[in-house]
């Protein structure tokens, strides 16, 4: 794949506006000025890659908490430095034991991704020594709320993720539960957490219908029960670094975890995608390194620099504004072909996080990530107009305190304003 370079853009803003710049912000400034949204914090920009003329800016650059519109960030990442399969793992052989050590990849035994590559080469060995310590990251990111340590979104980060690092349970004739090394350790009752904070013992209703994710706890030997479990064999962790020149193996296609991240807003997916791009830079898996590094070398010109601390977004403590959101979004648009680029947004009105919102009449005309945390949303990506025209946006939402769903309505309205208008 081509790799993204920044080359910049400049934001123009044109002093004599075409007649469709003025119906845009003609029709656009009333609905942010109304009562709807004098409570809170608005951001708001539209550029035409095209032209590169900016169609409407308000609050443009300043700094808005971005959610789960960070994974944009994440998704530019990895497209820039993963190959286009994910490396799975780093192996050397020494005296008929495998050495291996974890690059991040979050498909191993995932319940969703069900990639078998790692598992089958696994397999094929008698003696495996891993080192689980190659890693310099927190079990959570930074400004990670504790209370959410028993929900599926705030999965621990590791360099080597097992079943995607969460316990699957579900009721079918009694309870189903993976990894079935827990299946004793799952109490069949109704109560108020999912599981204790600080051992692996789990709650579930019986009466629920739905399938549950549950973070595990992890250590050192939980992940070797595991892998002994599902490899039925004995394996031994090491505290050693792997001597010699490293072969590295390669499983499934890229494209297929990036699709879930920004499909389903998946925050395990976007904390290991950037902890195996920090793998491709280093033997020891860092992002921070990853982040300095695509700050300071691949986004020199960003006139707002983010604070960007974590992968998903989970964390209050980025800031982000609509400009370097949109920034990033035309490297993308510039760099990637528009089909594979497109289909690895949701569409409007179609997939993942917008199914149920902004429609096409008929055809998708939104491509774009949302992000939501309590009292903000935020959307970014890409809107076709009727003319054919595609414009690139950020529209950032801070601290309201209405339902998120009347925000979404104004936006819509926005949306088709400017698709019908420009």
């Amino acid at each position: 794949m081509e790799k993204i370079v920044s080359i910049g853009f400049i934001l123009i803003v044109l002093l004599g506006c075409t007649s469709s710049q003025k119906i845009v912000q003609k029709n656009v400034c009333p609905v942010l000025d109304s009562e709807l949204f004098e409570n809170h914090f608005t951001g708001f920009f539209v550029l035409d890659p095209e032209k590169r003329d900016t169609i409407f800016s308000h609050n443009s650059a300043k700094y808005f908490t971005p959610a789960s519109n960070t994974k944009i960030y994440t998704l530019f990442t990895s497209l820039h430095l993963l190959p286009d399969s994910i490396p799975s793992l780093r192996y050397n052989v020494y005296n008929d034991t495998l050495f291996v050590e974890g690059t991040g990849d979050p498909s191993f035994l995932h319940p969703y991704l069900k990639d078998s590559t790692a598992l089958n080469f696994l397999k094929e060995y008698d003696i495996i020594s891993f080192h689980l310590n190659n890693i310099q990251e927190e079990r959570f990111g930074p400004g990670w709320a504790w209370g959410d340590y028993q929900w599926y979104y705030s999965a621990e980060r590791s360099s080597f993720p097992v079943y995607g690092n969460v316990l699957t349970v579900y009721e079918k004739e009694g309870l189903q539960v993976s990894p079935a090394l827990f299946k004793d350790k799952v109490i069949p009752i109704d109560y108020a957490i999912q599981r204790e904070e600080n051992e692996n013992l789990f709650y579930f209703n019986p009466s629920r219908r739905d399938t549950v994710e549950i973070p595990l706890k992890l250590d050192s030997t939980l992940v070797r029960n595991l892998l002994e479990d599902a490899l039925k064999k004995k394996v031994s962790i090491t505290q050693n670094p792997i001597k010699g020149k490293k072969s590295v193996l390669y499983s499934m296609p890229s494209d297929s975890i990036y699709v879930k991240m920004m499909m389903d807003s998946d925050n395990f997916l976007a904390e290991q995608l950037l902890i195996l791009a920090s793998s491709t830079l280093s033997d020891t898996l860092n992002t921070d390194k990853v982040r300095n590094f695509v700050l300071d070398s691949l986004l020199t010109d960003l006139r707002q620099p983010p604070r960007w601390v974590d992968g998903s977004g989970l964390s209050r403590y980025n800031l982000f504004t609509p400009q370097s959101m949109v920034h990033v979004l035309h490297l993308m648009y510039q760099h990637i072909p528009r089909q594979r680029l497109f289909s690895l947004f949701p569409a409007g009105g179609v997939s993942g996080t917008l199914e149920n919102w902004y429609p096409g009449d008929p055809e998708p005309y939104i491509y774009a990530k949302t992000g939501s945390l309590g009292n903000n949303h935020c959307i970014s990506g890409y809107l076709l107009t009727k003319s054919g025209k595609t414009l690139i946006f950020s529209f950032m939402n801070n601290h309201f305190r209405i339902p998120s769903s009347e925000v979404k309505k104004r936006m819509q309205s926005i949306f088709e304003t400017i698709r019908d208008t420009y």
